[in-house]
């Protein structure tokens, strides 16, 4: 019997696996409807009744940090690092504050400051209280693992996080943006010191649990809905040498690289596979130029593709038909002689009726 594992190991060696690999991605509204509908208690129940076929660590997962100052419960250790302040509010390791806020659906996360919106020289970034790669402590890594995938069945993805969006999170994004054009040298000594952050940390995750992780990712949107977000050749002088820097190290190691970008990345897709992107997600249907025969047909050969269904209107607004049409338009056309892997292009909204993810992922 073929394991999970080695059906994503299939598709991604772009061959023919028994059945499409299955990722799973939803916003924890969506997380708790789908407990309550199938009265289970635990994630994992639910990622094994939909059988999907990775399992996922993360780099900021509490677990593995030990700075001073979290003040959370036993029982969020999985869960990202955090500081809760007075008000509600809550730090990231980083330091970038967010909030709470409510639409008719659900609560969701928001920036709301950002600690180096007003830094105006290196020396205000030098004397920022930067997390230091000490913080990471991945003793625990196998052990996690264990808990997760205690016997190898599950393809494993280490979250290695993001340069520009951790960036931009600290100085606010049209400041960020406007200091990659016109004082470039300050972008680049805050994402300097994100890089060598995620390097270390790589280096480290690999040397006690590399032989059990089989996958690297990272993310970045640097793109919306009909374009990418500044010109190919500022992101190859800015953003993308430390994009090359980390893909090339997750390579050196011999592991699968996976990329998140938003929106209509297509004119950058050569580029990152130069720079060493093995999958790409959420290939988003609503913001790409190239279709999915095309994608396929320019770049099936050298990189595979993960995501690939509607987050924005085909699953919270059409019939469950419609949603497995979508699904099996996909993996015969992503997917022919592998190379996909079936998710939604995002996390799954809480706007979308159980019914769709139900079709989702039972339509195999």
């Amino acid at each position: 019997m073929v394991t999970h594992k080695e059906r994503v190991k299939c598709a991604l060696a772009h061959t023919n696996p028994d059945r499409t690999p299955r990722d799973f991605a939803a916003e924890p509204a969506v997380w708790s409807e789908l407990m309550r509908y199938w009265r289970f208690s635990t994630k994992d129940q639910v990622l094994r009744h939909l059988d999907i076929d990775i399992r996922t660590v993360s780099y900021d997962q509490a677990f593995f940090i030990r700075k001073a100052g979290s003040n959370q419960s036993k029982e969020e250790k999985y869960h990202p690092w955090k500081y809760v302040n007075a008000d509600g509010t809550w730090c990231d390791i980083w330091g970038a504050r967010r909030k709470t806020v409510t639409n008719a659906f659900a609560s969701y996360e928001e920036l709301c400051e950002f600690p180096l919106a007003h830094a105006k020289s290196i020396k205000d970034v030098d004397e920022y209280d930067w997390p230091h790669p000490h913080d990471w402590d991945f003793e625990q890594l196998n052990s996690v693992i264990d808990s997760i995938n205690p016997d190898d069945e599950y393809y494993l993805r280490f979250r290695l996080g993001s340069v520009f969006e951790t960036a931009w999170s600290l100085c606010g994004f049209d400041t960020f943006l406007e200091n990659l054009l016109l004082c470039p040298e300050l972008s680049a000594a805050i994402m300097d010191r994100v890089t060598e952050i995620h390097i270390s940390n790589l280096n480290r995750v690999m040397a006690i649990a590399g032989d059990r992780i089989d996958m690297i990712y990272c993310y970045d949107d640097l793109a919306h809905q009909c374009g990418l977000l500044f010109s190919m050749d500022l992101w190859a002088k800015t953003v993308g040498r430390y994009h090359r820097q980390l893909f090339q190290l997750a390579r050196s190691f011999g592991k699968q690289v996976m990329y998140h970008c938003c929106g209509n990345v297509c004119p950058l897709i050569p580029d990152l596979i130069e720079i060493g992107v093995t999958v790409l997600n959420p290939i988003q249907p609503s913001a790409i130029s190239d279709d999915f025969t095309t994608l396929k047909q320019k770049y099936g050969s050298v990189l595979a593709f993960h995501g690939g269904i509607d987050i924005q209107n085909l699953l919270p607004h059409a019939s469950p038909a419609e949603v497995k049409s979508a699904v099996h338009h996909a993996q015969r056309i992503i997917g022919k002689d592998g190379g996909y892997i079936l998710a939604p292009a995002h996390h799954i909204q809480a706007d979308t009726p159980v019914s769709n993810i139900l079709a989702m992922y039972e339509c195999d």
